[in-house]
């Protein structure tokens, strides 16, 4: 079965016709990626398939399940996570406490289990604290576990919140242009990054980027967005030379680098 199925998936922002008859299968365990123009529709994709918007017309399922009517943290507790183009993170809490809050849709305790300090609470916090700091020990933040976000360099920012979506246990993990800000170097250990997440997490993951090199260097297989339309997937030698990808999106000097 696969782990996510988009049939014919059509979204409209009034007139706009944003997303058009979308057909997607990603399979469990594959890295995707997705790559177009600005203004192609990806993240309304991605918006879709994570609850934030409802499709006009169509249908998705998550290992078979329809996420139909579905909000963005039931769809989360269904086993889909996400990070964003713009990093979201709760820059007045450190970055251990980011990981532990992120956690709340499966604290098993109610408001006056908190109240009362009852054995319920004691258990599930202590399961929270021991998840962030195994996923500090994993993604090499226990030095920073105190920080706030906001005076953590870029990259150590988008690590961590990749760390806050690893957090809630996903199965599928959807990653908006995780390089976008990057320089050079934390671009190459993101590249590792997500490798060694899929493996180690046993996840499948779906990679929005327009940073070819992170594309072509992690992508098993890649669908290219225009104008609302998928007009080609593949792997990435196939995409890189498919001329309507050149034309719509690469452009010569592009699809040249990605060759490179």
């Amino acid at each position: 079965m696969p782990v996510l199925e988009l049939n014919r998936i059509n979204h409209f922002f009034g007139g706009l016709h944003a997303v058009c008859d979308v057909d997607l299968t990603i399979e469990e365990g594959e890295l995707r990626g997705l790559i177009g123009p600005n203004g192609a529709g990806k993240t309304t994709l991605f918006n879709l398939v994570s609850g934030f918007y409802r499709p006009t017309e169509g249908a998705i399922r998550f290992e078979g399940k329809s996420t139909a009517g579905l909000r963005p943290h039931q769809v989360t507790a269904l086993g889909i996570a996400r990070t964003f183009q713009n990093i979201r993170m709760w820059h007045s809490m450190t970055v251990l406490e980011n990981l532990c809050i992120s956690q709340h849709g499966s604290l098993g305790y109610g408001l006056l289990d908190a109240i009362f300090g009852t054995r319920r609470f004691a258990t599930n916090e202590s399961r929270v604290h021991a998840t962030a700091r195994e996923l500090l020990d994993l993604l090499d933040l226990q030095d920073i576990a105190g920080e706030y976000p906001r005076n953590l360099p870029y990259g150590l920012q988008r690590r961590v919140e990749i760390g806050r979506a690893l957090a809630v246990k996903p199965r599928l993990l959807l990653l908006d242009e995780p390089a976008a800000g990057m320089n050079p170097s934390d671009v190459d250990r993101l590249i590792e990054l997500i490798r060694w997440i899929r493996d180690r997490f046993n996840l499948t993951v779906w990679l929005i980027e327009h940073q070819m090199k992170v594309v072509m260097s992690v992508c098993e297989s890649i669908s290219v967005l225009d104008f609302g339309r998928i007009i080609a997937e593949g792997r990435p030698e196939e995409i890189r030379n498919n001329p309507r990808v050149i034309n719509a999106y690469l452009g010569d000097e592009e699809a040249a680098d990605a060759r490179s």
